[in-house]
């Protein structure tokens, strides 16, 4: 994936980004009362000669592209999408580090809210498909994301399905989310990683993608609707799967 700048908006997304990569911060733009919470960032960008200014709400919703920018706006180095490697999946099963893999989720919003929920979770690797359809880490998904970006790593995969093989040939439980058909719980083996894979908005995951899985796992309902929101359904597995041993949070 190209390398890009971005826009992060709203003071805790700008604050993360700041406290995590600080370099990347290109140049800040903020509304008057927002400017009063700025101050030691804008010393070093001051420091370091980077754009820093106060401007109008107009000029922040321009460069923003939303008027949801929060009265905070940075521009940023985007950072590089890499595609996992052997290494790091043995890296991964070694740290027993929980997954979350979205097969083509297509929406940014779904994306950026995803991202959130990992990392409230302590999920600190999200994997995409390295496909057209799949949603990437961009100006809406980190808006929506309100900082969860910062926490986590975000990987591309070019073959999926061999990816969950290698995983599952590392000692993962890789489990599919499905509409129904699936098991209504998430346990998996003590102490074996495990890895969620959420599929696209309409399609769900592709056949070839799910059978590589361990196993498919389905959120009980009264049916009265067809389904959830990927969003909210990944963040109910994320929970079950991931959230209910992290104690200290």
């Amino acid at each position: 994936m190209k390398n890009k700048e971005l826009t992060i908006c709203g003071l805790a997304a700008v604050k993360a980004r700041w406290e995590s990569d600080a370099s990347s911060i290109l140049r800040l733009f903020f509304d008057p009362a927002s400017g009063r919470k700025l101050g030691a960032i804008c010393r070093v960008l001051a420091t370091d000669r980077k754009v820093y200014r106060s401007v109008p709400a107009a000029e922040l919703e321009k460069i923003s592209g939303s008027k949801h920018h929060g009265g905070v706006v940075a521009v940023v180095a985007a950072p590089k999408v890499l595609s996992p490697r052997p290494a790091d999946v043995k890296r991964w099963a070694a740290q027993r580090a929980p997954l979350l893999i979205l097969d083509r989720v297509g929406n940014a919003h779904n994306l950026g809210a995803l991202a959130r929920t990992a990392a409230y979770l302590g999920v600190e690797d999200i994997i995409i498909t390295d496909s057209p359809e799949s949603a990437r880490p961009n100006d809406a998904a980190y808006r929506v994301a309100e900082g969860g970006f910062e926490r986590i790593k975000v990987w591309a995969a070019r073959d999926l399905t061999m990816l969950i093989k290698d995983l599952r040939q590392a000692g993962y439980a890789v489990l599919a989310a499905a509409t129904r058909g699936g098991r209504p719980e998430c346990a998996v083996e003590p102490n074996q990683p495990s890895a969620l894979v959420m599929g696209n908005e309409q399609h769900g995951i592709d056949p070839k993608v799910a059978a590589a899985c361990s196993r498919q796992v389905t959120i009980p309902g009264t049916r009265s609707v067809e389904s959830l929101n990927v969003s909210v359904a990944g963040a109910i597995l994320m929970w079950e799967l991931f959230g209910r041993d992290q104690s200290s949070l």
